[in-house]
């Protein structure tokens, strides 16, 4: 098994741990993520996700160079929808899930790390899509998400130069949205996961997708998917709880 799985007052860790590697991923490590990504959104004692890689080196460094030079055209397809799955299944999450970046997020690493909502980074953190120095291109979504998250001129520039910027860098085009020291990562990665468990799980789970779903949208069609689902809410004891506690001047029990 490469992925440790633990689960801390109502966070889920996932933890990569093929450190001889650098974490780097394989058909079975991709297996293993996407099975335990899918184990937490249906855990109802999970209702946070935080994904990061064992060691202090790497997030996860790529995709497995080495199986890669064995792959026709027939393997590598495979091989690049086993990778878009994951992503799928990390992007489509109704649980937040929060990248703790920790050393190299490269190729797929920086790819896994795009499908997730929230990005922190360790300042040793190093990001890139180097596809074009292999003869590739980015196959996990890279072409496809990095434009949305940095703007079309940063995504261009990265995915075509193929170099690596650091935390710095990252965070000043908004590939991630916080830098702390690497000692600090996960422990300001969890204060966070906290923040957000105090807050409505519904309301969570409907924000993301009025969010995602709007990048394929025109802004009328994101509009009306929105007010659909900010009045459906109102149906449900999770809205009735959040806006009798403000009334009351007490804090929401959302999740008793």
């Amino acid at each position: 098994m490469f992925i440790k799985i633990e689960i801390i007052d109502q966070v889920g860790i996932l933890t990569i741990d093929r450190q001889d590697a650098l974490n780097a991923m394989n058909p079975q490590v991709l297996r293993e993520l996407d099975l335990a990504v899918k184990t937490f959104i249906a855990d109802k004692n999970v209702g946070v996700i935080i994904l990061t890689g064992a060691g202090e080196k790497a997030f996860i460094a790529g995709a497995d160079i080495k199986l890669m030079q064995q792959l026709d055209t027939e393997g590598a397809l495979d091989f690049g929808k086993l990778g878009q799955k994951i992503t799928m299944t990390i992007e489509d999450s109704p649980k937040p899930v929060i990248a703790a970046v920790n050393g190299f997020a490269l190729g797929g690493g920086c790819e896994i790390s795009l499908a997730c909502h929230i990005r922190f980074a360790s300042e040793n953190a190093m990001f890139a899509q180097p596809e074009v120095k292999l003869g590739l291109i980015p196959g996990w979504g890279g072409t496809q998400r990095l434009p949305r998250i940095v703007g079309k001129g940063n995504a261009i520039e990265l995915i075509i130069g193929g170099h690596m910027i650091n935390s710095q860098e990252a965070h000043r085009i908004g590939l991630v949205n916080k830098i702390f020291p690497l000692d600090q990562l996960m422990e300001e990665t969890m204060k966070f996961a906290k923040l957000i468990l105090g807050n409505g799980p519904r309301s969570i789970a409907e924000s993301l997708h009025c969010i995602h779903k709007s990048a394929g949208n025109t802004l009328i069609d994101g509009l009306n998917l929105e007010v659909e689902a900010f009045s459906d809410l109102f149906g449900t004891d999770e809205t009735s709880e959040g806006l009798t506690a403000f009334v009351e001047k007490r804090k929401a029990d959302f999740r008793s």
